[in-house]
């Protein structure tokens, strides 16, 4: 019987511990690594089919996960930035997705003025999965037609992000999305 989304959903929700409330992100990407292996579920959700955009197969009303698939038509290059308090975990359905991240240098005492330093980049290839914790500054880079599942921790629009700019040393707040369309869920950033 193969792995499906509601056993992906299930095994998320058993990863929370009682005490902290806080998901075990290794579990959940692990969890994820295995879902990718469900060939019907990629047909499904990311196949040649597929509508294009980001698309919420689930929204955990007690823990607050959300599991997006995200179907590019258009590679992109992200500008290094965070996803505020929540975490996100990405996982390669087909092409790939270079992940870099980064570390914030200064001491962010000086508003609007960041400096950030690359520290490790890797490559998800199809079936594998990648962690960003909360406030951990990354960007990502695909080609066209990269289509990926994403799931974070709550919704992106509802909460502060951070984007940094390396060339002008600086760091913008992006603040929550004030229509509720979620731009920061869609953007796969």
């Amino acid at each position: 019987m193969p792995y499906t989304l509601e056993n992906f959903c299930d095994d998320c929700r058993a990863t929370y511990d009682p005490a902290t409330g806080n998901a075990d992100l290794e579990e959940v990407r692990v969890h994820l690594e295995s879902l990718l292996e469900n060939q019907e579920f990629l047909q499904e959700h990311c196949g040649p089919d597929a509508e294009i955009g980001a698309h919420t197969l689930y929204t955990d009303d007690e823990r607050g996960f959300i599991v997006l698939a995200h179907i590019m038509e258009n590679g992109r290059t992200s500008p290094p930035h965070d996803h505020g308090a929540s975490w996100a975990i990405y996982g390669q359905a087909t092409k790939f997705t270079d992940m870099t991240e980064y570390d914030r240098q200064d001491d962010g005492s000086e508003q609007d003025k960041a400096k950030v330093e690359k520290t490790r980049k890797y490559r998800l290839e199809p079936g594998m999965a990648g962690i960003f914790g909360a406030h951990e500054i990354h960007s990502i880079h695909f080609p066209d037609n990269a289509r990926f599942i994403r799931v974070t921790g709550t919704d992106l629009s509802t909460i502060e992000t951070l984007a940094y700019n390396m060339d002008e040393g600086s760091v913008k707040v992006i603040p929550p999305s004030a229509d509720g369309l979620g731009a920061g869920q869609a953007s796969a950033d």
